[in-house]
């Protein structure tokens, strides 16, 4: 294996670990506040080791300047979509999620069930 070709396999499996770090926190963080930050962080940091790995196989030419075109794209659309989705939420009332939203035995409270007026049990 030469060096270029251990370097892109570090740069393409860093980026698979902070796209599925992404995932993870996508799936399992409690609001969409948390959410918006594992995907504008950990998502866009994968997105550019991916672009790192793709522009070091093309090397110097015009595929590496459009590489960093995108490379900057996503710089600027990815934490901008998670501003504007934690804009629009806040604005339609939605609130942090905190510790005291859920019950001490790790169980949603009522109103997170979808049960109104407060413990479903």
């Amino acid at each position: 294996m030469t060096l270029v070709e251990v370097l892109v396999l570090g740069l393409v499996g860093a980026s698979v670990f902070f796209s599925f770090v992404a995932v993870v926190g996508f799936v399992r963080l409690p609001d969409v506040f948390a959410r918006a930050h594992a995907a504008s962080k950990s998502e866009t940091l994968g997105a550019l080791f991916g672009l790192v790995a793709a522009a070091v196989v093309f090397g110097v030419g015009a595929e590496t300047v459009k590489i960093a075109l995108l490379a900057v794209f996503v710089l600027v659309t990815g934490p901008t979509a998670a501003h504007a989705i934690v804009r629009a939420a806040t604005l339609a009332g939605a609130t942090p999620w905190t510790r005291d939203d859920a019950t001490h035995d790790g169980t949603e409270t009522g109103a997170e069930a979808g049960v109104e007026g407060g413990d479903a049990s």
